[in-house]
């Protein structure tokens, strides 16, 4: 069996230095266990030692670059230093910072593309500090899909997933208003997020046959026509067509009772209409272990489920189980072609 060390690292972006990302990557390095892929922060060295110091982690920082990063994973975090250093402190970001946290997420992407890292995991971002920089996309999610076709020279459509063991959830409408994620909605778009979906449950998760649930928009989905006609004109033709097509679909389910236990064993994901839709039923059943995967990339990336925790940033309160959990699916679904399921 190829040894731990001699496997391709993880890529894992430092987020918005400001916040908790940095030091929950200490964290999760603190707490590897054997057989764990090695990591490499992309972000700053200096900046890591002295988080370490000032939260009393016996985590020692190696600056390095990505090549080496493996072999030096067992005795020290590798850091693969960006083209700047950090200059905000903790809960207290820099404007300067927020090109660095764009830099360490196009490195990522480059990094895998070159067949330098195994898959990226990104530490969370403040899109409001990104904003000020001249950031023009929505999320990591949307910003992911453009460095697709910068670096693979490929359009893609990405789709965010929340995934625990518990439950999976896609919003087929993300970070926009709700008047705007409704305006958005059409059978097509919920046609293209389900066969996404279907398609990489089916190659990276293992599930020979993904069964996929798609939430009703309005209450009891739209009660025949009652609450809204919605449901009736762009859910369940979505539905219909999918089946068509060969997908195990089915809905639009009413979205107040697909999320309870017995529920959930009915299906592999549940498609909803929009954001919070999908993300307050996850953070209530798994917040500390559900992770963010964005579909339709060729390559894998996989994030914490949670923000950049300002509040706590520096004091060591903050909880890397969803990043471990990240690091832990990310290294499992670049090698997928082990057919092992999930």
């Amino acid at each position: 069996m190829t040894s731990v060390a001699s496997k391709l690292p993880i890529a894992l972006s430092q987020g918005d230095p400001s916040g908790i990302g940095p030091e929950i990557a200490l964290m999760a390095w603190s707490r590897r266990e054997p057989g764990d892929r090695p990591f490499f922060l992309l972000g700053d060295p200096e900046h890591a030692r002295a988080l370490a110091q000032r939260l009393g982690l016996p985590v020692p920082i190696a600056a390095t670059t990505p090549e080496a990063a493996a072999e030096i994973f067992a005795s020290a975090l590798p850091v693969a230093p960006l083209s700047a250093p950090v200059e905000g402190r903790p809960a207290v970001p820099s404007a300067s910072d927020a090109l660095l946290t764009i830099e360490a997420i196009e490195r990522g992407v480059e990094l895998v593309h070159a067949g330098k890292a195994h898959a990226l995991v990104t530490n969370p971002i403040s899109k409001d500090s990104l904003y000020k920089a001249g950031f023009a996309h929505p999320g990591h999610t949307e910003f992911l899909a453009d460095l697709t076709q910068r670096f693979y020279g490929v359009h893609v459509r990405s789709v965010m997933m929340l995934w625990s063991p518990e439950l999976a959830v896609v919003p087929a409408t993300i970070h926009v208003s709700l008047r705007q994620a409704i305006e958005n909605l059409s059978v097509d778009l919920l046609v293209e997020t389900g066969r996404i979906v279907a398609r990489d449950l089916g190659a990276r998760f293992g599930i020979a046959t993904p069964r996929i649930a798609f939430a009703g928009l309005n209450p009891h989905a739209g009660e025949n026509g009652a609450m809204g006609r919605e449901d009736i004109e762009i859910v369940a033709p979505a539905v219909a067509r999918l089946i068509a097509e060969g997908f195990a679909a089915r809905g639009p389910l009413p979205p107040d009772t697909m999320f309870h236990a017995s529920a959930r064993k009915g299906y592999d994901a549940a498609i909803c209409m929009y954001h919070d839709q999908a993300l307050i039923p996850i953070k209530t059943i798994a917040f500390d272990s559900a992770v963010n995967v964005t579909l339709g990339l060729p390559f894998i990336r996989t994030s914490p489920d949670h923000g950049t925790a300002y509040d706590i940033a520096g004091t060591g309160a903050a909880d890397p189980a969803s990043l471990i959990a990240a690091l832990k699916l990310a290294a499992h679904l670049a090698s997928a072609n082990s057919g092992a399921r999930l």
